[in-house]
């Protein structure tokens, strides 16, 4: 633990896939049921967050009604919100409906001495992922404009393998050409992501990436062919100290999963 400096408290959920109606089962769970419990249990376990990052797959099929009911769940923390688009998501209805004053689907966000970089990596139509060239030159932006504020940068799809051979079909298509561009900018200190519905916890170079459970069911780590795992959904948090450093911790439901159809060929 990092003691006596002030620090910004980010809590990251990612892919909740809500589908259209509560109640309403995915691979044998009810998706929003979890994405509820996950809530509760980060909030009733810490006191406050500067941030909540919701990093892509909000809904399983695009919907206003789904997005909706995120928007409902999200509003009653009265915590300020950030939402990324992932493979699943309609982006142009997430930002129409994402829209209040807590809860956005803003590119930057300044906290203190941090930004926070949000790019999209949906392929629309695809479940791989590709940062586009406004997307990169997006980054490059932000990151030129604020030299002296440490970067956070969080995007849906993962930039490094997760050894599962199915998984890594859908990397950032490019993302040698986003990494390079990272290791230009010293200043970046973390990238997180969601998609990969499982744990990553590495560095390239000095850049800390890591990748966070989905608030619903997990996928099978190291696996040849797509899997899913028992393991209980769960939450990250992320602090962002002043000098640059960072802390982050991942914390699960004590609940099993109820209903897994774990012998599914896919979602």
């Amino acid at each position: 633990m990092i003691e006596n400096q002030a620090h910004l408290s980010i809590l990251q959920i990612t892919d909740m896939h809500i589908l259209r109606s509560p109640g309403e089962t995915l691979v044998g769970i009810d998706t929003e049921h979890y994405f509820h419990a996950v809530l509760e249990l980060a909030f009733s376990e810490y006191p406050h967050f500067d941030l909540v990052l919701v990093t892509g797959d909000l809904a399983q099929n695009a919907c206003q009604a789904s997005y909706q009911r995120i928007l409902n769940r999200l509003e009653a923390y009265h915590t300020p919100c950030i939402c990324l688009p992932g493979n699943h998501d309609n982006f142009a209805l997430m930002q129409q409906i994402l829209n209040t004053e807590n809860v956005t689907c803003r590119k930057q966000t300044l906290l203190g001495n941090w930004q926070i970089i949000c790019l999209n990596s949906q392929i629309i139509g695809s479940a791989g992922g590709r940062l586009s060239k406004d997307e990169l030159l997006l980054l490059k932006q932000c990151l030129s404009d604020y030299p002296t504020h440490h970067a956070l940068i969080a995007v849906h799809h993962h930039c490094l393998a997760t050894n599962s051979a199915w998984m890594d079909t859908m990397t950032i298509e490019n993302h040698d050409e986003f990494l390079s561009i990272i290791q230009q900018y010293p200043q970046v200190k973390v990238i997180t992501t969601g998609h990969i519905h499982q744990l990553m916890d590495t560095m390239v170079a000095s850049v800390r990436v890591l990748g966070t459970p989905s608030t619903c069911f997990q996928f099978t780590p190291k696996s040849q062919k797509f899997g899913i795992d028992t393991t209980a959904p769960g939450y990250r948090v992320i602090e962002l100290y002043k000098d640059g450093q960072i802390e982050s911790t991942i914390t699960r439901l004590s609940e099993p999963l109820t209903g897994l159809q774990n012998n599914t060929k896919g979602y």
